[in-house]
């Protein structure tokens, strides 16, 4: 099990889901964690669940990150408070009820592109400026980067511009690595929420293990492409789906 013991880590999306199981993992293994989300009182909550896991001095800061100045100075920021950032994960994102393309509106086209592709951009940018050599960056990407899904065609036109990104910013610094997961359908509160507003669950059937994953699941992948064990993986996009693009 690889130590993170004086390794500083960024995470986006914090303070829930998938996000927050990836803190408590670095943080159980010695990482310094700093969190951003747009949800204060899920923030607190977070930094002292860290705390609880595995002490250290934790941070949570409230961030939009479709906010450029804002993602900026969180990042600055922490390097300030830490000293530096060894690793990042992009996470925040935003996921709505499906719509058919002949009737998407020009706000949520632009509102779901702004968030899930400008967002990750903002924070690629912030932190391949700060980051040293050896340190690793991973997005959040999805299975709907990969096919077109009925209803979600924003969505996974962010999501392929994720995939981009990182593949781009993978050739631009050979120094670090910088990879994206793409995971299928998991079981967080954004997707909970998702649920609640179509009135049905989120179907798992096509994918070769019929469930959604927990979020530790994807966790688990993210710790390790920002572990030294995969310090050959780079411009890569992990599927953590289940098998659902098998």
């Amino acid at each position: 099990m690889t130590s993170f013991h004086d390794k500083v880590v960024a995470i986006t999306g914090g303070a829930s889901g998938i996000g927050l199981a990836t803190a408590k993992i670095l943080a159980s293994r010695g990482a310094t964690v700093s969190l951003a989300d747009i949800n204060q009182g899920g923030l607190d909550s977070a930094v002292r669940a860290l705390s609880a896991v595995g002490g250290g001095n934790h941070s949570g800061t409230v961030v939009d990150v479709g906010d450029s100045k804002a993602v900026t100075d969180w990042i600055q920021r922490t390097v300030s408070d830490h000293g530096k950032l060894d690793g990042a994960v992009n996470l925040a994102g935003m996921v709505r009820v499906q719509r058919p393309l002949k009737d998407e509106t020009d706000e949520a086209w632009a509102r779901t592109m702004h968030i899930n592709a400008d967002g990750v951009f903002y924070c690629l940018r912030a932190e391949l400026n700060v980051m040293k050599d050896g340190g690793s960056i991973v997005s959040a990407s999805s299975v709907a980067s990969h096919l077109g899904m009925a209803g979600l065609g924003a969505y996974c036109a962010s999501k392929a511009a994720v995939n981009l990104l990182t593949k781009t910013a993978a050739r631009e610094h050979p120094n670090l690595r910088v990879n994206a997961i793409s995971p299928g359908a998991t079981a967080t509160p954004m997707v909970a929420a998702m649920e609640a507003e179509m009135g049905h669950s989120q179907p798992t059937v096509a994918a070769c293990i019929n469930r959604q994953a927990d979020p530790s699941e994807i966790a688990q992948a993210i710790v390790f492409l920002l572990s030294p064990e995969a310090s050959f993986i780079t411009g890569s996009v992990m599927d953590v789906d289940g098998g659902y693009l098998a």
